[in-house]
């Protein structure tokens, strides 16, 4: 784990009062590379994730963008901004009106990242089109703001051309760049939604459009347990997620393992919400589908229904509870002893 840690972090670290400590010796106190990118949700390389040593909480997810915009350090510690103040200036219509961002105040907004050039994008716009008009046709006061990954002027012409809401100027680089260091984007299609206080409701707004067509759940608050589909499995790649696999031909089946997690999912997000970080687990039920045999067959699983597990994609890991009936006290002790780290992982 030593050579691990040294090849991602280097030979030396320095610590929060300026000592110089050895990555081995890092590793000699147990501290996991893999906990670290759990921790901090990295799902891409290279990333430089800027941390408040005095709390360990993240200030910026993306050192990369503060180093590239800010090279002088003149913004300095680089911590948060308020959605207000980031988004200030003109936004663009596609008829090439504009108006001030002012204008978003009081309402709903998804910030929509995106680019002609990605196909998923441009899937997702079609989608989201539909959406937005049907959110707006019931009276809810919604707006989207596009911030372009296009590589031309012309590219972002051409799809935004497609879009009926607001975007940030194409050459407004920094803005545009602002945007992405506060949410952390480190991939497209990419939809915040966010109150209309500028807090974000939920990260996933990819997933809650494609589950929600006739959008009776917008804003989208998010659930503390979700059915695994397959539009929301993309999820299992963002760190460790409990898996409850039950018998979908049982009538009911699917709810009751909703409402025997429900209650331990909102305590694990509430205690980590109160500490004002990220829950460390995902939740979800899987019924028998296609998706979820490919899943299982993945992760080499056994076909026992009920099954509990615990799936880490980024570590190749997997925990496994093969019990004949699954109650709450197996899976809140299976919880503990996991985030204790008394679980022995086995290979996926």
């Amino acid at each position: 784990m030593a050579g691990a840690l040294t090849d991602v972090l280097g030979e030396v670290l320095v610590a929060a009062d300026g000592e110089e400590v050895a990555v081995s010796a890092l590793a000699a106190r147990g501290v996991s590379l893999l906990k670290l990118w759990n921790k901090y949700r990295v799902s891409n390389i290279p990333s430089l994730i800027f941390i408040d040593a005095s709390t360990g909480k993240v200030v910026c997810r993306n050192g990369l963008l503060v180093i590239r915009d800010d090279p002088e350090g003149l913004e300095f510690p680089w911590g948060p901004k308020p959605f207000s103040e980031v988004v200030a200036g003109p936004l663009l219509r596609n008829n090439g009106q504009t108006l001030d961002s002012s204008a978003l105040e009081g309402s709903h907004v998804g910030v929509y990242f995106s680019a002609h050039w990605c196909p998923p994008c441009r899937s997702l716009t079609r989608v989201l089109v539909e959406s937005y008009r049907k959110i707006k046709e019931a009276g809810q006061k919604f707006e989207i703001l596009f911030v372009s990954a296009d590589r031309s002027e012309d590219s972002f012409k051409q799809y935004f051309s497609e879009m009926p809401w607001v975007a940030v100027p194409y050459t407004d680089e920094a803005r545009r760049s602002r945007l992405n260091r506060l949410y952390g984007i480190q991939g497209i299609p990419t939809l915040i939604v966010l109150d209309s206080k500028g807090d974000v409701i939920t990260r996933q707004g990819r997933v809650e459009v494609l589950n929600d067509i006739e959008c009776r759940e917008f804003p989208w608050h998010p659930k503390p347990v979700l059915e695994l589909t397959d539009s929301n499995a993309v999820q299992l790649n963002e760190g460790p997620c409990l898996v409850l696999f039950v018998d979908s031909e049982d009538d009911g089946e699917s709810e009751a393992a909703k409402q025997l997690i429900q209650p331990i999912a909102e305590k694990i997000i509430a205690k980590y919400k109160a500490k004002e970080e990220e829950a460390p687990l995902l939740f979800f039920v899987a019924g028998e589908d296609d998706m979820t045999d490919s899943l299982r067959d993945y992760t080499n699983l056994p076909e026992a229904a009920p099954l509990l597990t615990i799936l880490d994609m980024s570590a190749r890991a997997k925990y496994v509870m093969d019990v004949e009936e699954i109650t709450p006290d197996i899976v809140e002790a299976f919880v503990s002893d996991f985030l204790a780290d008394k679980l022995k992982p086995e290979p996926i």
